[in-house]
């Protein structure tokens, strides 16, 4: 093997090694750019190998992360997470949980399927994996232990359907995957909601049979009113408001009237008057949210600019070159080598998260889907698919930490780790559906062309 090729090797096992340290994921990425480099030097130098790197061509690395700096699409990434941190604080999960209980309560498994469907609005809205899991959790999650429910399926129903943000434009995630795929955060946000429904939908069918076949896990909650004209109205006011801005900053884009960037100055916009017509506005709300929304869009770009270092240095050594005939090489064919990608981005989700996957490893597998002739938008849907599962999967789930973090004492970490198991299994039938049905993923991107033009 290469020298260069042994380099890439031990850099990326290097930083596979290096996450498990808990040391911060951008300081990793850019410290191994810097080392590999320093390295290379050393055995083109010392050891008369050649590898191709030297300082020069990681100097690079500042041209590379000024054109993602002004990316305009990356404009909408501070925007949208400032409209889901507002909506989190503006007391319409609230009032949404409060009416869906009274209409569903008297259903087996009522009030998880409430929940349920509150997640398919969150994410839809705030697109924040731990703002969505902590207020679901705060929420559902008592009322739910307080009717009876097993432990195990009251606390997975809050982390699997937390995750839908991820998932579900209008989300950050899509937003990164776009700019390094250089692809239209449209036809992403397009591509992701039929099948972020589907996911929602199944969840439901789940909670549905639960409540059927195992009624003492998922009681009906006895206390709640009847259903009357009174209740139904009251359910369809709490969801008009989200339901208004969900329509703003998607149908903006689905019409064309809009870019990404301005659909998130929309909900942004909209966040902020829905937050003032629930009398939830004020110094101190603005202040954690704006600080909140700084620190995480920091956090995101400074492993943006570690990972445009790492790329850099790792291509330059050869290792997209590695890996795309390391796949082409598989014995399977190109359907075969798909579900290899996917197998391997679903074992690697156990121990990295999603920024990683997505800024190092769904750059070097794409041109192997590009090669195989695969379209790219349904690909990256797939591969976010996969993502969302990282959250649920043990032992860097961020989800079940959230949970963890404000669950009543007597959920176990076990109990969480139970009640995701089904939840995690539901998802890989989805993404076998969305495997076998490409339409999922392009019929509305193609039906959005038809209305453009």
């Amino acid at each position: 093997m290469p020298a260069n090729e042994i380099l890439a090797l031990a850099m990326f096992v290097a930083f596979i090694a290096l996450v498990f340290t808990g040391f911060p994921v951008a300081w990793i990425l850019a410290g191994l750019a810097v080392l590999f480099t320093a390295l290379a030097i050393v055995f083109e130098v010392d050891l008369h190998l050649a590898t191709g790197v030297d300082w020069a061509y990681t100097s690079l690395s500042v041209e590379r992360v000024w054109n993602v700096m002004e990316n305009w699409v990356m404009v909408a990434l501070p925007m949208f997470i400032f409209m889901g941190l507002l909506l989190d604080r503006s007391g319409i999960a609230d009032r949404l949980m409060t009416s869906f209980a009274r209409l569903f309560g008297r259903v087996g498994g009522g009030l998880a399927i409430s929940v349920a469907l509150i997640g398919v609005l969150l994410a839809a809205t705030t697109g924040i994996i731990g703002a969505s899991v902590v207020l679901l959790a705060l929420l559902g999650l008592p009322a739910m232990l307080r009717t009876g429910y097993d432990r195990s399926l009251a606390s997975g129903t809050v982390c699997a359907v937390g995750t839908l943000g991820i998932l579900i434009p209008p989300s950050i995630m899509l937003v990164v995957m776009a700019d390094r795929m250089a692809m239209s955060v449209g036809d992403l946000f397009l591509g992701a909601v039929l099948p972020g429904l589907l996911l929602g939908a199944l969840y439901v069918s789940y909670l549905v049979g639960y409540g059927l076949v195992r009624p003492d896990g998922a009681p009906k909650f006895e206390r709640a009113e009847r259903i009357d004209f009174a209740a139904i109205r009251e359910l369809v006011l709490a969801i008009v408001p989200p339901s208004l801005l969900i329509v703003a900053v998607l149908g903006s884009i689905f019409f064309g009237l809009a870019t990404p960037t301005e659909a998130a100055g929309v909900g942004a916009a909209g966040a902020l008057l829905l937050a003032l017509a629930n009398r939830a506005l004020d110094r101190r709300v603005m202040t954690e949210v704006l600080r909140e929304t700084t620190r995480t869009t920091a956090f995101i770009f400074g492993v943006l600019i570690g990972a445009t270092a790492f790329s850099l240095v790792l291509r330059g050594l050869g290792g997209d070159e590695l890996i795309e005939d390391a796949l082409l090489s598989l014995p399977f064919g190109p359907t075969g080598i798909i579900i290899c990608i996917l197998f391997a981005t679903f074992l690697l989700g156990f121990f990295l998260d999603w920024i990683e996957l997505t800024l190092i490893i769904l750059p070097l597998v794409a041109p192997v889907v590009a090669t195989l002739g695969f379209d790219p938008v349904w690909f990256t849907v797939m591969f976010a698919v996969c993502l969302q599962t990282s959250f649920l999967t043990p032992p860097v789930g961020f989800a079940i930490f959230y949970l963890k973090g404000v669950a009543p004492p007597e959920v176990r970490v076990v109990d969480i780790y139970r009640g995701v198991a089904p939840f995690i299994l539901i998802q890989i039938i989805g993404l076998m559906l969305i495997f076998n049905w490409d339409a999922l993923v392009t019929w509305l991107p193609e039906q959005a062309y038809n209305v453009r033009r």
